[in-house]
């Protein structure tokens, strides 16, 4: 059945799983506001969607304010202390899988912390977590998704410490589309942070729970880490387009670059969606974004190259979009980043909008379930390189490079948009495409995440940076993309190497816009 943008007015949530979406809607309805409507959706996924998300890893906010504001927020983990070049000793890189890949703390509770923190958020976390804690307790049926990575990736993941092959090969083989899976003991830690508080993850009695679990399968991660860690509250990074405020994440992410690609794609000439002159100028422009981002991009303590100022600066826009041939294609060899993701929204009858993202990096994050709080800890810390200094050089205490970035746009009409996907990669393309289509174009917001989409560099896994495009635009855009020196993969129908998509648009009327993937289990949900 094909999927319509769907409308409401007193609020709205979109998530890549239906159950999150209905999470979010029920604290809505139980006079909840947009953030905390967000928990809800954030602790659900952290359930229900489990090869994408979990409270074991980091995530990041933009929030729109009623009142005009934007601010962000960055519940992002560093390296251990004792994680060091001395650790990996004789390694060439940071295993992906494993206790040595459970390198970082995770950062995501402390975003909810810090979101919740606003005195506009008044529900108990209580209520907050409940559908988390019910769908933990009671069992959720494994998506087709969910059971095709847990098929694909068990032969490395049920190797791994912890308790990865009691919950989720039960049976002594991966769980198939509609098995329940069932996750009591993250039920009992999600109680947990219920009554003792969020904090408890880092300076409490789950957090000594945590370090407990964490020493006895072998991570780096211990509690004098956990309780040094906080969430921070930093300025967006912000672009202007023609009638356009656009707003994305700081530093560690690549919120840069997907900002980036639409400053210069602002400033070429297209004429309509989908045609030539649209793809290969947002491939072209995102080629010149990650170059910079794969330069300049990473833990703000470690480099001092000012992005803002980049993005402000009309004639160096204005130089680098002249680079962008308009009918050949730059040679691309460049490496691809990693990653994989839930992006959610949610929108309520005050005027809050709110773009999240939460991930653990690969499917399962490092494989590593602990073994007595359930929790799936992430292996962002194997995106560092194992060298002294440069790029994403491993140092205790510093932040990865992070592929997360939660969209959010202001119309000078008066619309509000939150927008985003997973993907790693793939997250500002497909970003880009999908803003685009509805902001530029005049697509509607659901046909511009369904439509046919494409994907420059790696997907799900593979070392590629070909092309990757969808089947469904017409025939001659294949041919003519060819033709300008893409390298072009068609690979068949949509796809979820796509990403999972969604966005939010809030009207000047106060009207809600919401849409889904159909490459995901997601749904929207508004009243």
């Amino acid at each position: 059945m094909e999927l319509v943008t769907i409308s409401g007015r007193n609020g709205m949530v979109t998530a890549p799983h239906r159950l999150a979406a209905a999470a979010g809607l029920g604290v809505l309805r139980d006079g909840g506001n947009a953030i905390e409507a967000t928990v809800a959706v954030a602790a659900t996924l952290a359930v229900v969607y489990p090869h994408m998300t979990g409270i074991g890893g980091d995530g990041f906010w933009v929030i729109a304010e009623p009142d005009g504001r934007v601010h962000a927020i960055q519940g992002c983990g560093g390296a251990a202390a004792s994680a060091d070049l001395a650790l990996y000793e004789g390694l060439d890189a940071v295993p992906f899988r494993g206790p040595l890949a459970a390198n970082t703390v995770a950062g995501t509770l402390s975003g909810w912390a810090a979101a919740l923190a606003d005195p506009a958020c008044t529900l108990p976390l209580e209520r907050l977590l409940r559908d988390a804690v019910a769908h933990a307790e009671a069992g959720v049926a494994v998506t087709a998704g969910g059971a095709a990575i847990a098929e694909t990736k068990g032969d490395e993941l049920r190797i791994q410490p912890g308790a990865y092959a009691a919950i989720f090969e039960p049976a002594g083989h991966p769980l198939r589309e509609g098995d329940m899976l069932r996750q009591p003991l993250l039920a009992a830690s999600l109680r947990a942070l219920a009554s003792e508080g969020l904090a408890s993850f880092y300076r409490g009695a789950l957090a000594q729970r945590v370090a407990a679990d964490l020493a006895t399968v072998g991570s780096p991660v211990n509690a004098a880490d956990l309780a040094a860690h906080t969430a921070t509250h930093d300025p967006p990074l912000r672009a202007q387009i023609r009638g356009i405020e656009l707003f994305n994440s700081p530093p560690p992410t690549q919120g840069f670059a997907s900002l980036l690609i639409l400053a210069l794609f602002d400033r070429l000439d297209a004429d309509a969606a989908d045609e030539f002159a649209h793809v290969h100028g947002l491939v072209e422009a995102t080629k010149q974004a990650f170059l910079l981002r794969d330069r300049h991009v990473g833990d703000p303590a470690f480099h001092d190259f000012d992005l803002q100022a980049l993005l402000d600066d009309g004639a160096a826009l204005d130089n680098l979009a002249a680079r962008i041939d308009p009918a050949a294609a730059l040679a691309w060899p460049q490496p691809p980043q990693w990653g994989d993701t839930c992006w959610f929204g949610a929108a309520d009858g005050e005027g809050r909008v709110v773009s999240a993202i939460q991930s653990t990096y690969f499917e399962f994050g490092a494989g590593v379930v602990l073994p007595e709080t359930g929790i799936i800890w992430q292996n962002r810390g194997s995106s560092f390189r194992l060298a002294p200094h440069g790029w994403n050089a491993l140092r205790p205490g510093r932040k990865p490079f992070h592929t997360l970035n939660p969209a959010l746009a202001r119309f000078d009409d008066g619309r509000t948009m939150a927008y985003g996907t997973m993907g790693g990669e793939g997250q500002p393309q497909t970003q880009a495409a999908l803003f685009t289509r509805y902001a530029r174009f005049g697509v509607d917001l659901q046909q511009a995440i369904s439509r046919p989409r494409w994907l420059l560099g790696r997907t799900w896994g593979e070392q590629s940076t070909t092309l990757k495009i969808e089947d469904g635009f017409d025939a001659a855009l294949y041919a003519d993309l060819a033709a300008a020196g893409h390298d072009v993969e068609r690979v068949g129908a949509p796809t979820a190497m796509m990403g999972h998509a969604g966005a939010i648009v809030r009207h000047a009327d106060g009207l809600l816009e919401g849409a889904t993937d159909p490459r995901s289990d997601g749904g929207v949900a508004a009243w």
